[in-house]
């Protein structure tokens, strides 16, 4: 039996970054005693205003990556160490990205968020992500020595056909870092993430962000869940910080695809055309 031991941290981070950083990695230290792979959620480094966040970004690798890979290497794991604000070509528009380092501490990939959270619910979060950030342009999975990570980060929950396009490209595990909003995470959140693993019969690991954060901050809806490729919730944490552990039977992704194959039977080039009908 292939397994994969995890651990995901949720913490709630504000608008220290130095004070984050270091309430991140204990927590990662923590975690990845006994693990294989550590994640991390979304703003590891900063949450608060949109100009205290460009004032957060730094180069990648960098002071807000090179102390989870002391912890990678301390532990002999892997980390997926959240997302954080990295300087790019516009100083008004950081890219939010997260980044995987390897048991020997090397950063061996970065993601960059493509779906920016451009939104105005009622009663809930009304902001513009893609004011203050720099949206990636292409999809990533990392090998962890034999098994196929797929890379998101939090809105991109709402975009299937991203994780049908990992799990088609290998993944067997796919990682959801997230800042998910409390107003729209008490409905959403379980329900998508039981979606997507269903979808591509994928392990789904999604660790997130808690509280309130800084000033200028939207209140975090936390609960970081383990979801098993049938669709299953396996472990869940509740609304303040926590590690939550899990140890993946990967042998479960081959099953379940075997069982209800719609990765193989997909066929893009036989979908009908939309057809649009005047009712003016």
């Amino acid at each position: 039996m292939r397994t994969l031991r995890v651990a995901l941290v949720q913490l709630e981070s504000g608008d220290d970054v130095d004070a984050n950083i270091d309430r991140a990695v204990a927590l990662a230290r923590e975690a990845a005693v006994g693990s294989d792979l550590v994640v991390l959620p979304e703003y590891v480094q900063y949450r608060g205003s949109p100009d205290g966040w460009r004032r957060s970004a730094r180069p990648i690798p960098g002071s807000t990556t090179d102390p989870f890979a002391d912890v990678a290497r301390e532990h002999g794991c892997w980390i997926l160490a959240g997302t954080r604000a990295e300087v790019s070509g516009d100083p008004l528009r950081p890219y939010n990205t997260a980044v995987v380092i390897d048991p020997s501490g090397a950063l061996v990939a970065r993601y960059r968020k493509v779906h920016l959270f451009d939104v105005a619910v009622e009663d809930g979060p009304q902001t513009t992500e893609s004011a203050k950030v720099t949206p990636g342009d292409g999809l990533m999975a990392v090998d962890l020595a034999g098994t196929r990570l797929g890379l998101s980060i939090c809105y991109d929950l709402r975009f299937p056909e991203l994780y049908r396009a990992l799990a088609l490209a290998g993944a067997e595990v796919l990682a959801v870092p997230s800042d998910f909003s409390a107003r729209t995470g008490r409905d959403h959140w379980e329900v998508l993430l039981r979606a997507r693993a269903i979808e591509s019969g994928a392990w789904v690991l999604a660790a997130g962000s808690c509280g309130g954060g800084g000033p200028g901050a939207i209140p975090a809806w936390g609960h970081s869940m383990v979801v098993d490729p049938w669709g299953r919730v396996i472990a869940q944490a509740g609304d303040g910080e926590a590690i939550v552990r899990a140890e993946l039977d990967l042998d479960q992704v081959t099953a379940v695809r075997r069982q209800i194959p719609a990765l193989a039977n997909v066929r893009p080039n036989a979908l009908p055309p939309v057809r649009e009908v005047d009712v003016a």
